[in-house]
């Protein structure tokens, strides 16, 4: 077995590694004054087992042609098989025709992936479970729950009500709920496709008094996340807390999250934080072991059923 990295994120292959006590491949990437993008394996693989570590930080596009060509150059160099390890999918969010002559653009990087030559597609918390369905060879998708539960587990709980952001992803809170042993309420979000606004009109349930702990799959503007609170604070909850998979935090949402009602939001190492999104209210856990457990059992042949039970 061998493990390569792409540049989106290599603290997570190094921790991958160490679990799994091996040493993180050699490879040399690197772009040309053109913009043209170079990758050049610098170790032996015929006949190896590789996994290439890569997610879907910014620059995504950088980072998803950087992948495309690693995996291109794994095959040419008679790889047996190449698994590539996507923690936060590319275009993960453009997974349906939800408007006239638009992509459907999370089922053409499916189409580019297998294209480039991956046998296998490791993944995290997908923003919907049907871009499984987008591929013609073998998908795994883990799940942050388990991590993420445990964590809020440990603070006591015994004021607490999980909370949906939106209609949509009610069935994820259900899992986190029923794991903690608390009850849920659900928002009702309307959001705008066009420039990510949203807009709250109902909530379901009773969260007058309670602390809450609003779950979703990532936090991007943090726009949703925001509005929730607000909601939530205005129906008489208490202390607030946040729970995502994929701290995404484009432009200010990290400052507007520092100033949000939230006391905490923790989130997973699927993608890198560091620099301004690195704010003193987040909290990152990691998801190495998680990962590192699941590449053993794929490259052992074993099965990753009772991993994923644990993890639901």
């Amino acid at each position: 077995m061998k493990i390569f990295c792409g540049r989106s994120n290599p603290e997570l292959a190094r921790e991958i590694c160490i679990y799994l006590g091996i040493e993180l491949g050699k490879c040399i990437v690197h772009k040309f004054k053109n913009d043209n993008t170079f990758v050049r394996i610098e170790e032996n693989v015929r006949g190896k087992d590789v996994f290439v570590i890569q997610t879907s930080a910014i620059p995504v596009n950088d980072y998803l042609m950087e992948l495309l060509i690693m995996i291109d150059a794994l095959k040419h160099a008679s790889a047996s098989r190449v698994t590539a390890v996507l923690p936060y999918y590319p275009y993960a969010r453009s997974d349906k025709k939800d408007q006239p002559r638009i992509s459907i653009t999370a089922r053409l990087v499916a189409d580019l992936l297998e294209t480039a030559g991956a046998d296998r597609v490791l993944t995290m918390n997908l923003h919907s479970e049907q871009i499984q369905g987008f591929f013609r060879i073998p998908v795994d998708q883990l799940l942050a729950s388990p991590i993420l539960c445990d964590y809020f587990s440990k603070s006591g709980l015994e004021n607490f009500i999980v909370v949906a952001p939106d209609a949509g992803s009610a069935k994820r809170a259900e899992k986190y709920a029923l794991t903690l042993g608390l009850p849920m309420a659900v928002l009702d979000k309307r959001r705008d496709p066009l420039n990510d606004t949203v807009e709250i009109f109902h909530i379901i349930g009773d969260v007058k008094g309670k602390d809450a702990i609003v779950f979703d799959d990532e936090i991007a503007t943090g726009g949703s996340m925001i509005e929730t609170a607000n909601a939530l604070i205005e129906q008489g909850a208490r202390d607030l807390h946040a729970g995502a998979a994929h701290a995404v935090l484009c432009g200010d949402a990290p400052r507007k999250l520092q100033e949000s009602p939230y006391k905490q939001i923790v989130v997973t190492n699927s993608l890198p934080v560091e620099g301004e999104k690195k704010i003193k209210k987040i909290k990152v856990l990691s998801v190495a072991p998680l990962f590192g457990e699941a590449i053993r059992r794929i490259h052992e042949g074993k099965s990753l059923s009772e991993l994923l039970r644990k993890h639901l």
